[in-house]
């Protein structure tokens, strides 16, 4: 049992807990053995469905695991509600369910539904055993057995659950170890080259240098680059911390006018072509400074990634009250496992030449998400692409 993506089906979730427990097959013979009824199941009972988990059928009742009955024509719904048990020796002389409506729809003689509770206290489902004909089955010893085994289910249910908890905290913990170090490293090799060059530059100003604006200069980029990697770590922690990287809508301003701005910016340090394709006519309600770094970051980001005999372009329209701007560019496939990491902080993907932070598009993506909106990536060949698109208006 799949969905529509070939992923497992919540049923198919359900059936595999039963399934893994090693006792069921002997707890479901032992009840139809104690009882001499002819079938006995594990069902996930729900407030929408009855779920056969695991079945021990010798009456042709027809039911197997992941099949599923309409869930008011059962028993087990009305147990779900009071979570008692309910014990019929001979339907026919049972003055509560001679008249209901799941014996004359199943052609029941005797039953017996045991409720499984897990440790915090929700409703799993039932054990329970069916029979067409009468059984002498409510007394205390059978209800007893049968309360030890929903008991048995119940403690190997809450023991997988604890199992898997523990393993994702595990996962969790490595992953949080790993993103560690690499964070340290990482900052540290950001950091070290522009204090070196600024180190350097103070001793060529000790020396009385004949050029010191040019020394200056260097020094002041070297400066702009310690402040840029303080600003993406201040914003991953916004965005980690603070319920993402905040955005301010209340003022329209010229979009055309940013996105030359940010252009021009890169263009005075790269030879790569870019293009702009822009429709926008009418200011937009949007945070400047948040969509020049969104955009700096992406233009930025095809730039050093992208094939360097083809252009990066950037275009931008308004259609269907929603802003859209794309950044395109020619370069290697992106690998869809790849694809779903690239806005998580420190992923750089396998075309990036493992250098920088790795922040720029979780940045981008907070500040999209933080607009309304969203960064949505794809890779179609050699095509890759980047879009922002948000909302206009308020």
């Amino acid at each position: 049992m799949t969905d529509d993506l070939g992923l497992p089906s919540q049923n198919s979730l359900e059936v595999d807990r039963i399934q893994r427990i090693d006792q069921a097959s002997v707890i479901l013979d032992a009840c139809c053995r104690l009882t001499g009824m002819g079938f006995c199941a594990i069902a996930r009972v729900t407030d929408t469905k009855w779920l056969t988990c695991a079945a021990l059928d010798h009456v042709q009742f027809g039911l197997k695991p992941g099949d599923e009955l309409p869930l008011h024509t059962t028993i087990c719904d009305e147990i779900r509600e009071h979570r008692q048990v309910v014990v019929i020796d001979d339907v026919c002389l049972d003055p509560h369910y001679r008249d209901h409506h799941t014996p004359k729809t199943y052609g029941l003689g005797s039953y017996i539904s045991v409720p499984i509770i897990l440790q915090d206290g929700s409703f799993f489902g039932t054990l329970c055993a069916i029979d067409t004909q009468p059984h002498k089955i409510n007394t205390p010893e059978i209800i007893g057995i049968f309360k030890m085994f929903a008991d048995l289910i119940a403690a190997q249910l809450n023991a997988q659950d604890t199992v898997e908890k523990t393993t994702r905290a595990l996962e969790a913990e490595r992953e949080n170890a790993r993103v560690r170090e690499e964070f340290i490293a990482v900052v540290g090799h950001d950091l070290r080259n522009p204090v070196t060059a600024l180190a350097a530059g103070l001793r060529l100003l000790e020396r009385n240098v004949s050029q010191p604006e040019l020394v200056t200069r260097e020094m002041k980029k070297s400066i702009s680059r310690i402040n840029s990697i303080i600003s993406n770590l201040m914003d991953l922690a916004r965005g980690r911390l603070g319920g993402g990287i905040p955005a301010s809508k209340e003022h329209a301003v010229p979009l055309n006018d940013i996105i030359n701005d940010v252009v021009n910016e890169i263009r005075a340090f790269s030879d790569q072509e870019i293009i702009v394709n822009s429709t926008i006519v009418d200011p937009i309600a949007c945070d400047a400074q948040r969509i020049a770094q969104l955009l700096s970051n992406l233009v930025g980001n095809a730039v050093a990634h992208g094939s360097d005999d083809a252009p990066v372009v950037v275009a931008a329209d308004t259609r269907d009250d929603m802003l859209t701007i794309t950044v395109s560019n020619k370069g290697s496939t992106i690998p869809p496992e790849v694809l779903e990491g690239l806005f998580q902080p420190f992923k750089r993907g396998a075309t990036s030449g493992g250098n920088g932070l790795g922040l720029g598009l979780y940045i981008s993506a907070e500040i999209a998400r933080g607009h309304g909106g969203a960064l949505i990536a794809r890779s179609d060949g050699e095509d890759i692409s980047f879009a922002f698109s948000m909302p206009l208006g308020a």
